[in-house]
């Protein structure tokens, strides 16, 4: 008899809720509906996560997970946390899986703001809180300069927040100008 690894059952729930996320918004995201995405019972996804305020933040500790991943790799490859953090996301390069998983993790967790705004959220709010702190501590962590971070993580923000919309890309080279500007500063 084989087992099967609990995470795995985790991850596809997880990736059931961004799916649904991503295709049909926050107002499909049920338990049931969940649950029947990643082909599991109501009671298997419960097993996982008690509630469905302790999925969505279970998605939000996903995305910190894998940007820790990637950061990882990132200074694994000689690049300081400020040029990870500056780069923009290329959804459609399916070569950095890294790059690909995190920017859906973070497209979906952008759609959980289509739910109601109420104290059942605060679960939710924390762990986005944990996400963006930890990724602000690394940037003061590497730049002297309070302000010079705050512009750095501000730009990355900007930049992220344009390829989570669909708009168009800024000009490559501009944009490696902006950044050299940037990170000749810190």
């Amino acid at each position: 008899m084989t087992s099967r690894d609990p995470s795995d059952t985790r991850n596809r729930i997880l990736d059931a809720l961004e799916s649904l996320l991503l295709d049909k918004g926050m107002s499909q995201v049920t338990l049931e509906n969940v649950a029947a995405t990643a082909g599991v019972s109501k009671g298997g996804l419960l097993y996982h996560f008690k509630n469905k305020d302790a999925l969505l933040a279970g998605l939000l500790r996903r995305v910190g997970e894998r940007s820790d991943q990637q950061v990882r790799a990132a200074l694994s490859q000689g690049k300081s946390v400020a040029e990870w953090y500056l780069q923009a996301p290329h959804p459609e390069d399916e070569t950095d899986a890294l790059e690909l998983a995190l920017y859906q993790s973070m497209l979906a967790a952008m759609r959980t703001v289509d739910g109601p705004q109420d104290a059942a959220q605060a679960e939710t709010d924390r762990a986005l809180d944990e996400v963006l702190g930890a990724w602000k501590t690394a940037l003061d962590n590497e730049i002297p300069d309070p302000v010079q971070a705050e512009i750095v993580r501000l730009v990355g923000d900007g930049v992220y927040l344009r390829a989570l919309l669909g708009l168009p890309p800024i000009d490559p080279d501009l944009y490696r100008q902006v950044v050299a500007r940037l990170l000749q500063q810190s």
